[in-house]
């Protein structure tokens, strides 16, 4: 998986989006519920960010694939002690990264990629679950255009991967017979995913498809991981309505 951002924007936008959750769940009761990760608290959450990242960061500097950690057994500690751990942690997995090199294949969950390919998936899923947060809390989200363009070719690369429907069984439910499902900015360039036979594939450009969804790209990502409906506020559907909700539907990561 390769990313149009170099990789001191990875890492700047990792550390933003790690500093945007932290200004969610500050001050906030422990035993919030987070409507978009409905059987988790929010120091459920908190210790999911932050093990993630200690979990990559391990995985990176040994080389060998680790077993994924359960949310609940993490410990980030006291709600007055968050913000370090949160920020440790992510620090952990760009110093690793930086010390094995970005382009050093390592283990991922699709066979061996590049270092910086667990840049970007921190990156993703701590951008996604710095809405959660927000959105529990009642708090503003905010991600810049270019890193949640990036979130949205990650997620479209995931799902064109081969091997994703082995993880993903649900996503052998989007092949199909040349149906093209779009995300459309403002501009009018943005990604294409074409449902094939074979499989999903993507590209960019003009979109020019039978189900579309237009709007800035940091609402298009929160449509894609199914946090916003695609007629929320600032978004527009224009084409066949259920082939897209049909895609939102097997998408999931």
């Amino acid at each position: 998986m390769s990313s149009t951002l170099r990789t001191a924007r990875l890492v700047e936008g990792l550390r933003e989006q790690t500093g945007g959750f932290i200004r969610a769940v500050a001050g906030k009761p422990q035993d919030t519920r987070v409507p978009t990760c409905p059987e988790w608290p929010l120091r459920t959450l908190v210790g999911h960010v932050g093990q993630e990242h200690r979990w990559a960061a391990e995985l990176v500097r040994k080389g060998e694939q680790l077993p994924v950690p359960d949310p609940w057994d993490a410990d980030p500690g006291a709600p007055e002690d968050w913000a370090r751990w949160l920020r440790e942690g992510a620090d952990d997995v760009i110093h690793a990264i930086e010390e094995v090199g970005a382009d050093t294949e390592v283990p991922t969950f699709l066979g061996p990629r590049p270092a910086v390919s667990w840049l970007r998936r921190m990156l993703s899923d701590t951008c996604v679950h710095h809405y959660d947060a927000a959105h529990a809390t009642d708090t503003a989200f905010q991600v810049a255009d270019d890193l949640a363009a990036d979130v949205i070719s990650e997620h479209l690369e995931l799902l064109a991967a081969q091997g994703w429907e082995t993880l993903r069984p649900a996503a052998a439910e989007l092949r199909g017979h040349g149906e093209r499902i779009g995300f459309r900015l403002p501009s009018g360039s943005g990604w294409v995913a074409t449902r094939t036979p074979e499989g999903v594939r993507w590209e960019h450009g003009p979109v020019h498809a039978d189900a579309v969804v237009t709007g800035p790209a940091p609402d298009l990502l929160l449509v894609a991981y199914r946090r916003v409906p695609p007629e929320a506020d600032g978004l527009t559907v224009t084409g066949t309505r259920p082939l897209l909700d049909h895609w939102l539907a097997h998408a999931a990561l």
